[in-house]
Formats: C-alpha cells, structure tokens, sequence
C-alpha cells in the first residue's frame, strides 16, 4: 500500500521538475543550443580517445572497431541515465553534502529517499549526451548487422540501467565520505568518478585476471560497458553472463545504501561542518 501511494507522487514529482527544466531551456533559444551543444561535446570528449585508438589500428585488441563504437555507446549511455535522473549534484552527492545542501532536502516533508530521486531530473536540459549515445548505438548496431528484437532490447536496458545504479552507487560509496571530511571527499568524489569514467570504454580482454578482477570490483569500470557488450554482442556464451550485471547493480546499491546510512547517523550527531572554521565554506 506504502509503494502505491508513493509512486503517484513521484511521478507528480518529476512533472513538476520537468516542468521547470523545459521553462529553464525556454528562456532563450541561444542558451538552449549553447547547452545542447556543450553536453554533446563533453559526452563525446569522455571516450573519443578509445574511437580515435580503434579507428587508427582498425580496432583494439579483439575487438573490431564497431564493436568498440558499441562498447563506447553502452558506456555513454549509463552515465547518460545518471545525468538524466540524478542532475544538479545528485549525482555527486559528496557535494551537496559538504556544502551542507543535504539540509535542504532533510527539511523536506517527505523521505529523503524520494528527494534524491526527484531533485535532479532533467528530462530536457539533462538529455545532450543521451541523444548522443543513442545515436552512437544505433550506429554501431547496424554497422554489426545485430539480431535487435524485443528480447535483445530488453536485455539492452535491464544491462543500461544496471550500468547506471553501479555509477550512482560508486558515487555514494565515495560521496558519503562527505559526512566525515566534507572538503576533502569532494575531491575523492570527483577523481573517482574522473578514473571510472576513463576506463570505462575499454574492452578489459586480456589484461589479466588481477587487473579485470580490480576493474570488476574495486573499481567497477568493467560493468558498465564492457561486460554488458560482451554479453549483447553474444561474445559471453556462459548460461548466467546475463545476470552478472544486474546482480553486481544490487550489491553495490545494498552497500552503497549502507555506507550512506551509516553516514546519515554521523551527520545526524555532528550537522554540517560548512559554517565552522574548519568546513568546506564559510
């Protein structure tokens, strides 16, 4: 009964920001052009550097240089959902809390939760870079002649989205630092997002099972692209290569969600630090 009658709200709650993204865009043409354009760049300039190795040496490593197009489609894509739904810091949440904006939200009569997930959609501002990894998939899936019917889309989400709760969750696993050394956890925040985002778009065969073992774990760059293309591709043959990334997306949501409540108790006993001597601003 609780679920149902949340949900209308949040629904009603996304409406309401979409509303203020389409009037925030509206104001100017020029301005909405500049926005687009400079989303646009910045989504290609995160992996343009694996495009321009693949296209020099006709692909890398095992991969032909389609399938890397692929592979940099799907990593696009996951930051892209992110963007979408979790704009305006949300995203970084290292910086709202160490800039004590995660008051604001605590005020709110409603769960903290629902605030999260209502407070930065962006469906029209935040959408530069999906158009942008849609279209480099659409590209790549015709340039590979794929089977794409409805399972193979299905499948192509549940991985996407997947992609995208281990990039929200590596955020918050990092982000709730901020609840302990809010200055200096925005930093680590910010170059621990800037190395995942750097290696996500390169395929992981053959550099060892340490390395892959690394890159699947601590640092889980392989799960948002490259082990989902390999399994939409039809690379990965193994009967349970399907689950893999779903089934990472929840663990490292639990453990996110832990350390974040773990971190909201701290807060609740200390409160922002941004207005003392020693805080993040003054």
């Amino acid at each position: 009964m609780a679920a149902s009658v949340r949900l209308p709200k949040l629904l009603r709650l996304w409406g309401a920001h979409a509303r203020m993204d389409v009037l925030f865009l509206a104001r100017s043409m020029r301005t909405a052009l500049a926005w687009y354009l400079a989303d646009m760049l910045l989504a290609v300039s995160t992996a343009v550097w694996a495009f321009l190795l693949a296209a020099r040496f006709d692909g890398i490593g095992a991969w032909s240089r389609d399938q890397v197009v692929f592979l940099l489609g799907l990593a696009m894509l996951a930051r892209a959902v992110v963007d979408l739904v979790f704009n305006m810091n949300v995203g970084y949440p290292s910086r709202r809390i160490g800039r004590g904006q995660l008051d604001h939200l605590l005020l709110m009569p409603q769960p903290l939760w629902q605030s999260l997930a209502s407070d930065g959609f962006a469906p029209v501002s935040g959408s530069g870079q999906l158009i942008v990894s849609v279209g480099v998939l659409v590209y790549a899936a015709r340039a590979l002649a794929l089977p794409v019917d409805a399972a193979w889309l299905g499948l192509l989400v549940v991985h996407v989205l997947a992609g995208a709760s281990i990039l929200l969750s590596f955020a918050y696993l990092w982000g709730s630092l901020a609840f302990v050394a809010p200055r200096g956890a925005e930093e680590i925040n910010s170059s621990s997002m800037r190395l995942l985002e750097q290696l996500k778009p390169f395929p992981l065969d053959g550099v060892g099972a340490l390395l892959a073992g690394g890159l699947l774990s601590v640092v889980p760059a392989g799960f948002l692209a490259w082990l989902p293309a390999r399994v939409l591709l039809g690379l990965e043959t193994r009967p349970l290569a399907r689950l893999w990334t779903p089934a990472a997306a929840l663990a490292f949501a639990a453990l996110a969600v832990f350390v974040f409540r773990r971190g909201l108790r701290h807060y609740a006993r200390t409160g922002s630090a941004r207005y003392l001597s020693h805080g993040h601003r003054r």
